[in-house]
């Protein structure tokens, strides 16, 4: 393996770890799960950024490396600080408050999810009905709708027309 495939499976590992991480309702694992999408993200901007050890401005001829995904890193080191830091700051407020870091459905979430399922079942009701009718309506028109002819036909009887 070299060293560039190995920086890929580490990288694909770190996205894996991350992703999964951040699917739990603990503060805590979503944090270390978001660290690890930033590292994941700067391995993955390290193999794109081309030939290591070369000055990007000042190097061989033709064997220097492209400045932007070091930019980019910069920038995703920055970025992963600054969110990290205000999801610390949300965790120490969460142990204050509660002394707990999971996240637990209130009753405004519960009623979301209750009702959310009974619109569901009344769409799927509404689905059922509409395709048990052959015509097509709306509510725009009382009657039946017409089906879609192009503009493109009438225009050509209309020219043939006027050429009799």
């Amino acid at each position: 393996m070299t060293v560039s495939a190995s920086l890929v499976v580490v990288m694909a590992v770190l996205y894996a770890l991350g992703v999964y991480s951040m699917l739990e309702r603990s503060l805590t694992r979503v944090l270390i799960g978001f660290l690890l999408l930033g590292n994941a993200t700067n391995l993955l901007l390290l193999i794109v950024m081309g030939f290591p050890g070369v000055s990007p401005f000042h190097g061989e001829e033709g064997a220097t490396s492209d400045p932007l995904p070091q930019a980019l890193m910069l920038t995703a080191i920055v970025i992963t600080f600054a969110v990290s830091a205000f999801l610390l700051a949300l965790i120490y407020r969460s142990w204050q408050l509660g002394e707990a870091d999971t996240v637990v459905d209130d009753e405004v979430d519960i009623a979301l999810r209750e009702r959310a399922e009974e619109t569901e079942d009344v769409l799927d009701v509404e689905e059922e009905d509409a395709e048990e009718e052959d015509e097509e309506t709306t509510d725009f028109a009382d009657g039946a709708v017409d089906p879609v002819t192009a503009v493109t036909d009438v225009v050509r009887d209309d020219r043939k027309e006027d050429r009799s």
